[in-house]
């Protein structure tokens, strides 16, 4: 029972999931930012026009309506993000990445992806990775069906 691959499996994902935040948490906190607010506006970058419901944002992220709605109030108060009203919708807000926040991002960014080649892509070969990148997206759909709220492909980026 102890030996089971399923929970070789499971710890083998929090030991890397853990490390691997460690290594990334350090490097966000030093442009002032915390892991949270650094993927609210990763993820508003990487939107179309740089904008999403704010249910959206909270389906996407591990954050609750609630925990949104804080993390969009630090990055507002920083003139990180805006919230604009739906047009169609009186009952939807939208959080849009200002330039600001493009520009902290942009900062945030090439040393973020350099950590991410050294400590995780980067000690994949192209296959071993494209097999994890097709595994996580599965367990991700089932086990988070809403995560792609809001969202559109970007041509010529992986998700």
């Amino acid at each position: 029972m102890f030996e089971d691959t399923r929970i070789t499996a499971m710890g083998l994902l929090s030991e890397t999931y853990n490390g691997l935040m460690g290594r990334l948490g350090c490097q966000v906190a030093r442009h002032g930012l915390s892991l949270i607010e650094f993927e609210v506006l990763l993820r508003l970058g990487r939107s179309p026009d740089g904008r999403l419901r704010m249910t959206d944002l909270s389906a996407q992220t591990s954050l609750t309506a609630s925990g949104v709605t804080r993390v969009v109030d630090r990055l507002e108060r920083d003139s990180l993000v805006a919230r604009e009203a739906c047009a169609t919708d009186r009952r939807s807000l939208y959080t849009v990445i200002t330039a600001r926040g493009r520009e902290r991002l942009g900062a945030v960014l090439p040393e973020h992806v350099d950590l991410i080649d050294e400590w995780f892509t980067g000690r994949l070969d192209a296959a071993s990775l494209a097999a994890l990148l097709d595994g996580l997206r599965t367990i991700r759909d089932a086990v988070r069906p809403g995560a792609e709220a809001g969202a559109q492909p970007l041509v010529g980026h992986d998700a």
